[in-house]
């Protein structure tokens, strides 16, 4: 089963056959939304409006805990994320496609970003944070409809909400990313907690604020115009990576949990034990 978290603007999956919409209680408490379950060509999808019903959370007040924890309670196997992002680089053209390969995290210690301690010692690898083979699967849905997809990226996520700093965006295109976001960080280090495979798509929305000409800095009015305008790319995109079979995602995604937990089971208890249990099945 795939699991898509929408991102601004995308809400529903059109055409999608609903069978049931569930509400999931997790340890961490309330996901964002209800989870919406059903079928699209063939295959078992559940869906998740990160930002909440009418859009109602700002990015430091997604529980992300709870949606990737809920995600996989309903059976997903692997997750994409849709985001949108500013550009950092002059080939990167608003209206672009991106799926970014790493994430550079630069927030503010806000959120909570890992399943792990109150007595359970976790430290997984994320060397490799996106799903190489998801990725691949993603890159031959685009080839076969037409659309460019900009890959070998790197995602830089920032607290917000409100939009940055020239400094700071300069910040980030000097510490080597390529596109800015407010919302891909803790959500794809928790996937890989949850040893689920991940991957962006996003639309880039504007150039940030790098950029000398203020005309072209970011904002609201602007990066909701672009999103309009380029939604339906990647509602296209992701009706085709729905009708074609997914690749087999590597161990590193599947299995990272696998000598990663330091806390011995005998010293855990029962709830404690519980969570391992259900991020490691």
């Amino acid at each position: 089963m795939l699991g898509i978290i929408g991102g601004t603007g995308l809400y529903k999956i059109d055409g999608l056959d609903i069978k049931d919409e569930k509400e999931i209680k997790t340890p961490f408490g309330l996901p964002s939304a209800s989870l919406v379950r059903g079928e699209y060509g063939g295959r078992e999808v559940v869906f998740l409006p990160r930002h909440g019903v009418g859009h109602s959370l700002l990015p430091s007040e997604i529980n992300y805990r709870a949606n990737i924890w809920a995600l996989k309670k309903l059976g997903a196997k692997k997750l994409v994320s849709i985001s949108a992002t500013g550009s950092l680089r002059e080939e990167i053209n608003p209206g672009d496609i991106c799926v970014p390969s790493q994430y550079f995290d630069h927030t503010s210690g806000k959120r909570e970003g890992t399943f792990f301690g109150n007595g359970i010692v976790a430290h997984i690898s994320t060397a490799k944070p996106s799903c190489e083979s998801l990725t691949s699967d993603i890159i031959k849905a685009g080839k076969k409809i037409g659309i460019k997809i900009h890959t070998e990226k790197t995602y830089g996520c920032v607290e917000g909400p409100r939009l940055g700093t020239k400094a700071e965006s300069l910040f980030l295109r000097n510490a080597g990313c390529d596109v800015v976001g407010m919302t891909n960080v803790p959500e794809v280090f928790l996937a890989r907690e949850a040893q689920l495979p991940y991957c962006t798509i996003a639309i880039v929305t504007d150039y940030d604020c790098w950029l000398d000409d203020p005309s072209m800095h970011a904002s609201v009015e602007t990066a909701m115009k672009n999103y309009v305008e380029n939604i339906g790319k990647v509602k296209n995109l992701l009706k085709k990576l729905l009708t074609d079979e997914l690749t087999i995602s590597p161990d590193y995604c599947t299995k990272s949990l696998a000598g990663a937990i330091v806390t011995p089971g005998e010293l855990m208890n029962e709830s404690q034990r519980e969570i391992v249990e259900f991020l490691t099945s």
